[in-house]
């Protein structure tokens, strides 16, 4: 041991992702000891580390270059001992000096006192702050004037937080890359368009609102009359949107990004009430890169009062002509009956946009709309590496069996789907050799006929997923 170069150890350490096997690498001799510690850049705290604070100064003394570290106490209980507090947050970043990326989760026990510690951190640049209930605006108001170089900021179910003085401090300062906000429900789409000039660096923005399907909270500060927002900003920088659950009208809200981002990669609408081809349409004229988009839709009421999801095959069109670098799609549809309520696009829609754009990863739920002729289309996708079918009751035995021509696929994820049996599963997966097979709750599939059908194999009998499909 003691004749090998001290880069080789260097490189079997990093090779090493499992906190186990670096444990048990450290173990076999004091020089593996030294260069894992000086090599471990991150480390995950959760319950079962108590006393917390005395543990921290072991861990900074046996980690030196510490730069990723989060505290996660999910499921705690009193009987776990005491969680990170206020003087132990004080007391980390007295010994942490490398810290450029934080995450608190569950942290009940920390407030606005402890938040103004994160300011010691010289070199912090990433916080994402999970269900903190005793934070405030003021807190965070610390954070992002203390924390000089911070450029990701994510914001989880943070009840108190509420007011955004925060957010208009940010957004002058104008280092902010990434900013995600979910479930804060004292936080609306309007709060947000305060972000002024912060938009232009912005190349991440994630808002999603807490709630069920199609509710909309009339205590929302948005609903109130002459609520002060602004639009003269640019974002064009903004290469990731996610929207969920939002309420638009006509042309207000965070709706109007859809028109402003110009470099959009990825592009995420799930549930968004308001939501019309015109949308999509003009997306698809600026945004010539988009490479993914997920589609996550419900039924609303519609122009003459129909009862259906928002989008037709118009934006559908729109993509397939425009959005030429388009190479995963996800269409997920919550809560349409094979009946009523019905589904904007149809299947012709859906054949000429994976006809039209280079697909590899394609993910359809609750598509009754999509069959065996639809699987025509998916087996001569040129590009197309891995599809997921859940709930598509229209597909049988004869459109899985298209799939062994499919000359790419190699990943199959079937959830709730009954309209096939062991047969055309088998068939698609031997004929591709496919890495991976994935089966959850195809009442006519068996374990028995699937086991060894690809590289890797998982097999459930249930999936009660269909019912969490509405939540983000």
């Amino acid at each position: 041991m003691d004749d090998i170069p001290e880069s080789l150890l260097a490189e079997i350490v990093k090779r090493l992702t499992s906190p186990c096997d670096l444990k048990s690498l450290s173990l076999v001799s004091k020089r593996l000891y030294a260069v894992e510690g000086e090599l471990r850049d991150a480390i995950y705290i959760g319950c079962s580390v108590s006393p917390v604070t005395v543990a921290l100064v072991s861990l900074c003394s046996r980690f030196p270059n510490l730069c990723k570290v989060e505290f996660n106490y999910s499921g705690w209980t009193h009987n776990h001992g005491m969680q990170l507090n206020n003087h132990g947050l004080q007391v980390f970043s007295s010994c942490c000096p490398s810290l450029t990326d934080l995450t608190l989760s569950f942290c009940s026990y920390i407030d606005d006192s402890g938040l103004g510690f994160l300011a010691s951190f010289k070199k912090l640049m990433s916080v994402r702050l999970n269900t903190l209930p005793a934070i405030t605006s003021f807190g965070l108001l610390s954070v992002a004037v203390g924390c000089k170089n911070l450029s990701a900021l994510h914001l989880i179910a943070c009840k108190k937080v509420g007011t955004v003085e925060w957010l208009e401090y940010l957004g002058k300062v104008g280092s902010l890359e990434e900013l995600v906000v979910k479930h804060c429900q004292m936080i609306s789409q309007f709060d947000l368009l305060k972000f002024g000039s912060g938009w232009m660096t912005l190349w991440k923005f994630e808002f999603q609102v807490k709630g069920l399907l199609n509710v909309f909270d009339p205590r929302d500060p948005s609903c109130m009359a002459h609520y002060q927002y602004r639009y003269d900003f640019s974002c064009g920088s903004l290469e990731d949107l996610t929207l969920a659950r939002v309420t638009t009208e006509k042309e207000i809200g965070l709706r109007c990004l859809l028109r402003k981002c110009k470099a959009l990669k990825n592009l995420s609408l799930h549930y968004v009430l308001g939501l019309h081809d015109n949308d999509i349409i003009t997306l698809s004229q600026n945004c010539n890169n988009l490479t993914s988009i997920s589609l996550r839709l419900t039924p609303q009421f519609n122009e003459g009062s129909v009862f259906r999801t928002s989008l037709t095959d118009d934006s559908l069109k729109a993509l397939a002509l425009r959005c030429r670098m388009l190479q995963s799609f996800e269409l997920i549809f919550w809560a349409c009956d094979r009946h009523w309520p019905e589904i904007g696009f149809t299947q012709e829609g859906l054949v000429m946009l994976i006809q039209s754009c280079p697909i590899r990863d394609l993910v359809l739920s609750g598509a009754h709309i999509f069959d065996d002729e639809g699987m025509k289309a998916v087996s001569s996708a040129q590009f197309l590496e891995s599809l997921e079918l859940m709930h598509c009751v229209g597909v049988t035995d004869a459109g899985m069996r298209l799939l062994s021509c499919c000359p790419c696929l190699i990943n199959l994820t079937l959830r709730q789907c009954d309209g096939f049996t062991d047969s055309g599963v088998t068939e698609v997966a031997l004929a591709r050799n496919l890495e991976s097979l994935v089966i959850e709750g195809c009442s006519r599939v068996s374990q028995n006929a699937v086991q060894g059908a690809a590289k890797s194999v998982h097999y459930k009998e249930d999936y009660p997923g269909l019912f969490n499909l509405g939540r983000v």
